[in-house]
């Protein structure tokens, strides 16, 4: 064989061996990477796998419950899911992008947009659903797509409870009302815990739980919701009926200081918060103020009678029904001739009230209305409380302090009003309001003593008998005393002519007051305006379904009460 026969086989051989050199030397080269590895990285390499499959997750806390005074449930957590992408491993063919926006509800077109975002790791694409619907949406098995644990909040008396209770927000924190007064003792702290993720990101063991949730406190409000149903449901019918703009209305016991019922309307559904607007979410019983009108005049007169200035048996001349203070003409609806202090809450007298007013030191009356609770937040509890206007008495010049005999050159929320008249309630103490149901003994402030606030009960029982201007407030089996309001609202330059604050404020039973009820309706449209005329009927009728429900024992005889067929008209 000649020499050039064997060269190709000499090269053939010399391939094989290099390539046998190349796999040996690879698999010396993996034999030795493996030994290091196992031997001098064993546990870094055991913590970068932990970390590719084990996750800290939050354990969502369950926030308290809000009931009523009796346990009936008004705020309540149920378990819902919220679906999240990682549009960085997200990985789904068109077919199955359209099924998830069918189950999610959204557009196809805008979940592709976000599958294509990159540039982000963590996207929420509905929150709160309900979990059967979240898992529709897990059984489609997207890459990139998960569910996590969360609560929403229920509200089963709905609109019922609007302003008093608020709404949380989509993360479970309070945004109005007591959810948000009372964040800190209805939130809870969420716990953790450590688990071990699929690659679809399904958890399919739990490791240990680092840290336990600290579920959030209970609440039980001083509310009682077969009373607030009672309530919303006059309010509301008297609002349609007088077409009003709107109305407010709370009643309090007067011996504790606890709010019983507060509604306003309009209202929202806290369960859709698409019902909630500016005008519907305002809390107007505790956040908007108005001068009260007539309503102020007990107080003038409990002022006078304890500074001394006149007694029960005072006699005033009204003279035409009209006098002036300066350029300013004060006068009265009607022509009253000489009255005594009883007529004069019984008639409501302008005249009557304003020279009373002109004869006391403004000290004297401003220093009443402070103890009673008038220019300072009531301290309720509710957040938004205002305290109203009530001018240092140094300011007072002679036709404000004449105005302000009859509620006018003041404002006060209708809270303020319903506390201040607790003091004739309960024999001259100011109570401590609150919106928590109270367990322990109720403190108080005196304003007056116990024998002027007995007066001013006796006086403001004629109020509703007939003659007097709200005839409809009487409520059969019970005495009842109050006070109407007919204010003509604050306009630009001075007080429209035709729009009213219409109000009545009053206590039962006379003969051992319990409860206090303040009713507000603004600006009613109808040919009807008097307090007397369209508020009046409303306290009447919240007044006697309370006094049933509390079990209140009658002090008057059990005889139909007769429908007045005239309504003394106020001035004020």
């Amino acid at each position: 064989m000649s020499r050039k026969g064997l060269m190709p086989r000499d090269l053939q051989r010399w391939r094989m061996r290099f390539v046998m050199a190349l796999i040996f030397g690879g698999f010396a080269a993996l034999t030795a990477r493996a030994a290091y590895l196992q031997g001098w990285q064993n546990d870094f390499l055991n913590k970068q796998g932990e970390l590719r499959v084990q996750r800290i997750v939050e354990i969502p806390a369950h926030r308290g419950m809000i009931t009523d005074r009796r346990g009936d449930p008004l705020a309540i957590s149920t378990p819902v899911e919220s679906v999240w992408l990682n549009p960085r491993e997200a990985e789904a063919a068109p077919r199955q992008i359209q099924a998830l926006a069918s189950r999610l509800g959204v557009e196809p077109d805008a979940l592709r947009s976000v599958f294509k975002d990159k540039g982000k790791a963590f996207v929420y694409l509905r929150r709160q659903l309900p979990p059967e619907v979240a898992a529709a949406v897990m059984a489609l098995n997207i890459k990139g797509v998960y569910s996590m644990p969360e609560f929403r909040r229920y509200y089963p008396a709905g609109e019922v409870m609007g302003q008093v209770l608020g709404v949380t927000g989509v993360d479970d924190k309070g945004l109005e009302g007591l959810e948000y007064a009372y964040q800190s003792w209805l939130a809870g702290k969420p716990g953790a815990k450590r688990v071990v993720r699929d690659r679809l990101g399904n958890i399919i063991e739990v490791l240990d739980q680092q840290r336990a949730p600290k579920h959030g406190q209970d609440l039980t409000l001083s509310l009682n919701l077969q009373l607030q149903y009672l309530a919303y449901r006059e309010l509301a019918a008297a609002v349609a009926e007088h077409k009003a703009k709107a109305g407010a209305l709370v009643v309090l016991d007067a011996r504790t200081g606890e709010v019983l019922a507060l509604v306003n309307v309009p209202t929202y559904n806290p369960n859709n918060h698409a019902t909630m607007n500016r005008e519907s979410s305002r809390n107007r019983v505790v956040t908007d103020s108005f001068e009260p009108g007539s309503t102020m005049k007990p107080f003038l007169v409990a002022a006078a009678m304890e500074a001394g200035v006149i007694t029960a048996k005072t006699q005033i001349d009204t003279g035409p029904g009209w006098f002036m203070v300066g350029e300013k003409r004060i006068s009265d609806v009607h022509a009253k001739g000489v009255v005594d202090i009883t007529e004069l809450i019984k008639v409501s007298s302008n005249v009557a009230s304003a020279k009373i007013a002109l004869e006391m030191k403004s000290e004297d009356y401003w220093t009443l209305l402070t103890r009673a609770g008038f220019g300072a937040p009531p301290g309720s509890g509710f957040p938004g409380e205002v305290g109203g206007r009530l001018r240092p008495y140094e300011t007072w010049r002679p036709i404000e302090k004449a105005t302000m005999a009859f509620g006018h050159g003041l404002s006060v929320s209708l809270l303020q009003l319903a506390r201040g008249y607790c003091t004739f309630a309960d024999d001259g103490i100011l109570p401590r309001l609150t919106v928590l149901k109270r367990n322990d003994a109720a403190l108080g402030v005196r304003v007056m003593s116990a024998k002027t606030a007995r007066e001013l009960r006796e006086m403001m029982e004629t109020v509703t008998q007939d003659g007097g201007t709200a005839p409809q407030a009487r409520v059969t089996g019970y005495r009842v005393a109050g006070k109407t309001g007919t204010a003509h609202k604050a306009a630009k330059g001075g007080y429209s002519a035709d729009k009213y604050i219409a109000s009545f404020v009053g206590l039962a039973p006379v003969s051992d007051p319990r409860l206090v009820v303040a009713v507000m309706l603004d600006e009613p449209g109808s040919k009807e305006y008097y307090g007397g005329q369209v508020a009046a009927p409303v306290f009447a009728k919240v007044m006697a379904g309370a006094l049933r429900f509390m079990a209140i024992s009658p002090d008057a005889p059990l005889e139909d009460v007769p429908t007045p067929s005239s309504v003394v008209g106020e001035a004020t």
